[in-house]
């Protein structure tokens, strides 16, 4: 699974997830055709004279407000030798400024019955607050604050880099699964940077310093390569109003350009093997290398979503019901696909066989299916059926506050724009077997794959 890293221990939010947030609050809106497409979220857009875009989502349920700044800048854009900057420099956002001492925004956001986090993806970092709607301007001072005033000094940045370390060690060297993946992507991109793990290699994150935190702050760091994302019990005009007098004060930068190398052809599959005496349950997955939405050339992305609905959307989807349910061959089974990436991205199929059952058997049933999709493909009555499931399986996009400055936070960061959300039922709708198949076809080849085995290592 992509990882996006959090400041704090929490249920880890995944780029996979944000991109089911996306299905969900999207294929919502399919189901309500009697509702213009802007009333997906109904955003209000502007942006201020430096350069920084804001996003305004009306939403009455309940007199609170969430409010997020999204940079597009993540651990891709790092420099090489430095992985893991990226991470790291999101948890020193929460030291002190010229004007708030270390942990004091933290406090106050905590005074004002707020709770508050960050998060760090390949292509992006987010920092975000929820409070009473009458709180927001604090917010706002607050983090337009941050993004200018931060003071990086050794005494506040060498001791959170060993706490950064410690995360790495807890959450990735003491977790089996969470190795495989670092491994399996290492060898799933064979030049891009999304090879490399979003909280960095550890003989790297040792060597982070102030210096390069700060260098790091000054070249990335600036309104116009940020975008504010405040939804809530809100007026657009009252928003308007408090950007422009907290962040419409911070004077624009030269923002480098994003400049990402090419993925070479992928000429052989490749194979990865992780054993290890805390594998209680052996599992396989293949990974295939796919397009993202910026890549993908008319509705492949689409395309490629319906098929992910077809294979592993539930219980009802192909690998569920023919290999847990019919054949009793596996304990769990499913695929999944993320198209929100800057770049690159990957289809998945994963299987894992029942307790004391054979992974080889259990391996030979998933690739049975992959081989059948490629040989008959799928039918258009499973293209509507995926629909339909999208539909009924959705949860209405409003029903969540942070729902929409997910959903439109990641796409914006990562090329996207807000027509392309709310034209994103229209696009699904379009969709038919003859593109899913075509794109099947297209992403689905042993070149570009990847398998992953983890498996239990008997202790001696």
């Amino acid at each position: 699974m992509e990882m996006a890293v959090f400041r704090r221990p929490a249920p880890l939010f995944t780029s996979a997830l944000m991109a089911l947030a996306l299905l969900a609050a999207l294929a919502a809106a399919v189901g309500r055709p009697e509702q213009a497409l802007a009333k997906v979220f109904d955003p209000v857009s502007f942006t201020l004279d430096n350069g920084m875009q804001v996003v305004v989502v009306v939403n009455r349920r309940a007199p609170i407000v969430h409010h997020s700044v999204w940079y597009r800048v993540g651990a891709a854009d790092e420099q090489a030798g430095e992985s893991g900057l990226a991470h790291f420099f999101e948890h020193l956002m929460f030291k002190g400024t010229a004007n708030l001492a270390p942990g004091e925004f933290s406090e106050i956001v905590a005074a004002n019955g707020g709770r508050e986090n960050a998060f760090t993806s390949w292509d992006y970092t987010g920092y975000y607050q929820t409070v009473a709607a009458d709180r927001l301007e604090i917010m706002m001072k607050n983090e337009a604050d941050r993004m200018v005033n931060l003071v990086l000094t050794d005494d506040v940045v060498l001791p959170e880099r060993e706490v950064v370390r410690e995360e790495r060690r807890s959450r990735i060297d003491n977790e089996p699964a969470s190795q495989l993946g670092e491994l399996s992507r290492a060898v799933q991109f064979l030049n891009h940077p999304y090879r490399i793990p979003i909280i960095g290699w550890d003989h790297e994150i040792e060597q982070l310093s102030t210096e390069a935190a700060v260098a790091f702050y000054n070249k990335w760091y600036a309104p116009n390569n940020a975008i504010l994302i405040v939804a809530g019990d809100v007026e657009p005009e009252q928003v308007r109003a408090l950007a422009e007098k907290y962040y419409g004060a911070i004077a624009r930068k030269a923002v480098p350009e994003r400049k990402r190398v090419i993925e070479p052809p992928q000429n052989a599959p490749r194979e990865v093997r992780l054993e290890s005496p805390r594998v209680r349950q052996p599992q396989v997955s293949v990974t295939y290398l796919a397009p993202s939405y910026r890549q993908s050339e008319g509705n492949e992305a689409y395309a490629l979503q319906v098929l992910s609905e077809i294979i592993g959307g539930g219980a009802t989807a192909r690998l569920y019901s023919r290999l847990v349910v019919e054949q009793a061959v596996a304990g769990s089974a499913g695929a999944g696909y993320n198209p929100t990436n800057y770049d690159y991205s990957t289809f998945t199929f994963y299987v894992a066989p029942r307790p004391g059952g054979d992974l080889e058997a259990t391996e030979g049933a998933m690739r049975a299916q992959i081989a059948e999709l490629l040989e008959n493909g799928v039918s258009e009555a499973e293209v509507v059926a995926a629909k339909k499931r999208l539909v009924a399986g959705a949860v209405f996009a409003r029903d969540n506050l942070s729902t929409a400055p997910r959903v439109i936070g990641a796409a914006l960061t990562t090329g996207g724009s807000l027509e392309q959300i709310e034209a994103w039922p229209d696009r699904i709708a379009e969709v038919t077997a003859a593109d899913v198949n075509s794109a099947l076809k297209q992403v689905l080849r042993d070149e570009q794959s990847v398998t992953s085995y983890l498996l239990p290592k008997p202790t001696s």
